[in-house]
This record gives structure tokens, C-alpha cells and sequence, in this order.
């Protein structure tokens, strides 16, 4: 692989979409910085981009606040310029409106789309003066609807959506790719397979077809081609979502 000189900065770096995200920019090259709430989760990811030939910078942060955001993109910046950010914390809670407590709707907000804010704004300042860069935002189902039991989450990711579009708006005549991606539908996590198994039991689990469950290398990929677009055709949205998805 040719080392470029710059960084790519996954906040929320999970150990699935994040995770592919992060293994697919090492492999082109990127110096990736990878934030997410414990950094010695990041270990093992850490272990397999650097046996593939790639580098990964793992730090530790909460996205909600506003000088870890801010000093997580700076040591990014100082290691190589930034080049492409990505936001992609999961903030998914299902409870019935009644049951949705003030505490919960709040840090699902903050989580899902004031740290996005954080991310954006802070990550604009450095590549600005460049005018170039990508920053990109993982959306949801629930960026575009409302659901039984999502008050929180849907009004959070539909916020989020707004903030990418505005940002859009406003840094792409500056060079900067601003872009909002809807997942829209189950990703294969060990999370959604224990759900389908407790709503619809083992057998349903074992029978499931192939390809109906999204593979994060999949998403990780479509990143990767927006990144890599041409500015005369900039993407602002795009929708994933396995073949079998009903929408």
C-alpha cells in the first residue's frame, strides 16, 4: 500500500460499521485516527490494520463533549492533514413515549446530534483553509421517519440529517464534500442477529438467506466511494439497503 499524507478520523469506531471504515481508508493509504468511548476496545482493530500494512492512532473520547471532539481532530491534523472525517456513533434506544425519560431523550440527543454538530464544526476548521475535505455523517431509517417507540432516536438522527444538509450548503462552495448516509435496514452485528433470534427464534436465525443483513464491509465501501467522487458530482444522500429490504 502507498502511506498518503493525510488522516482519516472515524468518531465512533465501533467494532462493526466503524470498524470496516476504519480498515478500509488504512487500506488506502490514510493514517486513521479511531475515537470511540474506551480506546483498549480498539485493540484488536488496531492489531489488524497494522498486520495488513496500516496505521491506526486509537484514542478514547465522549463525543458530546466538546473539547474531546476538538482535540481528537487537532491531533489528527498534526499528525497528517485531515482529510476525510466520519461521523458514526450509534445512539439506537427503543422505549414507549410514556417511558421515555428526560435523561434518555436528552443523551440520545447529544450522542446522535449534538456531537454531530461538534464533529462537523470542528472538523470544517481544519480543512477549510485548505478548501478540501470530506466529512461524513452515518444516518438512519429513522433520519427520515418516526417510528413506535423511537421519539428519541428518530428526532435526534432527523436533526442530524438537517445539520449534514445545512452543512452541505454551506461548505460545499468552499470544496468541503459534506454527505449523510441512511442505513437503512439491519446491519450484520452480534446485536441485531440476538434480536431477530429473540423475536423470531433459532430456527429463523439459522434460515436467514443470503445477503439480508448488511455487511459492514459493504457500507464501509460506499463510503469510500463517495470519498473518492469527483466534485462536478458531489453526492449529498445516499440510501443502502439490502436487495430484500422493503421501503
Amino acid at each position: 500500500m502507498t502511506k498518503r499524507n493525510a488522516t482519516a478520523a472515524i468518531i465512533g469506531a465501533g467494532d462493526f460499521i466503524g470498524a470496516a471504515i476504519c480498515e478500509r481508508f488504512a487500506a488506502e493509504g490514510y493514517a486513521v485516527f479511531a475515537g470511540r468511548r474506551s480506546a483498549d476496545k480498539l485493540a484488536p482493530l488496531k492489531a489488524r490494520i497494522e498486520a495488513a500494512g496500516g496505521e491506526l492512532i486509537a484514542r478514547g473520547l465522549d463525543a458530546r463533549k466538546e473539547e474531546d471532539i476538538a482535540a481528537f481532530l487537532a491531533a489528527a491534523e498534526a499528525h497528517a492533514p485531515l482529510d476525510v472525517c466520519i461521523f458514526n456513533p450509534g445512539a439506537n434506544v427503543q422505549f414507549p413515549l410514556l417511558d421515555t425519560t428526560e435523561r434518555v431523550f436528552r443523551k440520545v440527543w447529544e450522542m446522535a446530534c449534538y456531537a454531530g454538530f461538534l464533529t462537523g464544526r470542528e472538523a470544517a476548521r481544519l480543512m477549510a483553509p485548505r478548501g478540501r475535505g470530506s466529512i461524513f455523517f452515518t444516518g438512519a431509517t429513522a433520519s427520515l421517519r418516526g417510528g413506535v417507540g423511537y421519539a428519541a432516536f428518530a428526532s435526534a438522527k432527523a436533526g442530524l440529517r438537517n445539520l449534514a444538509q445545512s452543512m452541505a450548503r454551506e461548505l460545499g462552495p468552499e470544496g468541503i464534500h459534506v454527505a449523510h448516509l441512511i442505513i437503512d435496514a439491519g446491519v450484520d452485528t452480534a446485536f441485531v442477529r440476538e434480536r431477530i433470534k429473540a423475536a423470531r427464534g433459532d430456527e429463523a436465525l439459522a434460515n436467514l438467506p443470503p445477503d439480508q443483513l448488511m455487511n459492514p464491509k459493504s457500507i464501509a465501501e460506499a463510503y469510500w466511494a463517495i470519498h473518492t467522487q469527483s466534485r462536478d458530482a458531489w453526492t449529498f444522500e445516499m440510501d443502502l439497503r439490502p436487495f430484500s429490504e422493503r421501503w
